[in-house]
């Protein structure tokens, strides 16, 4: 017996050991680095034929990376089989660590399941300009578990899928042209007709305003202290902001050149004398 208490038998086995466990060790190290070769190789191969076919993006990406994915999660198996591990054990290994992380990652799992809803019902693609859980911007990657978008700001939000499938998403670039709303209030002394022939010669002038149909002006409401005017036109999705905020400015020019007041909320204050005693 040695200072570490094994006896000459006990290493005899250790070693017997060592060389019974090495050759399936330095083969699984072989199918590891080599079968992430393979897989490298494949998923840009895969790539260049995504590249080559006219297939939806999004359906593309969602795609690759659930083949990668996949093709790790073999390769690990084939690994830790290479090492002894008897494939009956494995399984109910994998079953028991798969109830496991299931339980603990119910967020995930919902996550997935939602990328897998949104491929499949396609409420919106990559591209697209989109309102989804408070959140506006154009749609840059959907991923399997979150959807990523570049707000107005030049922001980037990541926003997981299980949210997005289970809520409002509004797409305002699924048709290609959107219709916009915008009012403006103006004195109670003021002609309304006289405004509403300003406003509307000055949406008509746009040649980025739609004809068809045609712009609409009338009275909204009857404020407290202005009545309302509400012009409805309708523009093509890549001139909307821009027709937006010129309208908005022009309308504001427009009015005051001719005489017309936009009122802004005003209260009376009328103060007494006290009568001393």
């Amino acid at each position: 017996m040695d200072k570490l208490g094994f006896t000459k038998e006990n290493w005899d086995l250790f070693v017997t050991w060592v060389w019974d466990f090495l050759p399936g060790l330095i083969s699984a190290i072989i199918i590891f680095f080599v079968g992430i070769w393979i897989i490298n190789v494949f998923s840009r191969a895969l790539r260049r034929f995504f590249q080559k076919k006219d297939y939806d993006e999004t359906l593309e990406r969602f795609l690759y990376d659930l083949i990668n994915i996949g093709l790790k999660i073999l390769l690990i198996v084939l690994v830790v089989t290479q090492l002894g591990v008897q494939t009956s054990s494995l399984v109910a290994i994998l079953g028991a660590a798969g109830l496991a992380i299931g339980l603990a990652l119910q967020g995930s799992l919902s996550n997935f399941a939602g990328g897998v809803l949104i491929l499949f019902f396609k409420p919106f693609k990559i591209g697209d300009f989109i309102e989804a859980q408070g959140v506006s911007g154009t749609v840059k990657e959907i991923s399997i578990f979150t959807t990523k978008l570049n707000t107005s700001g030049n922001q980037l939000a990541v926003i997981p899928n299980g949210k997005i499938s289970n809520g409002n998403i509004i797409n305002y670039s699924s048709e290609d042209k959107r219709k916009d709303k915008i009012e403006i209030g103006i004195s109670y002394d003021s002609n309304i007709k006289e405004a509403k022939e300003i406003i509307l010669d000055l949406i008509n002038a746009q040649e980025k305003v739609i004809k068809d149909p045609a712009p609409e002006i009338y009275v909204s409401e009857l404020g407290d202290s202005a009545v309302t005017l509400s012009l409805r036109f309708w523009a093509l999705n890549e001139d909307f902001w821009a027709v937006h905020f010129y309208t908005l400015e022009e309308m504001k020019k427009r009015l005051k050149s001719k005489g017309i007041s936009i009122p802004f909320p005003q209260s009376d204050v009328h103060l007494y004398a006290k009568e001393s005693k």
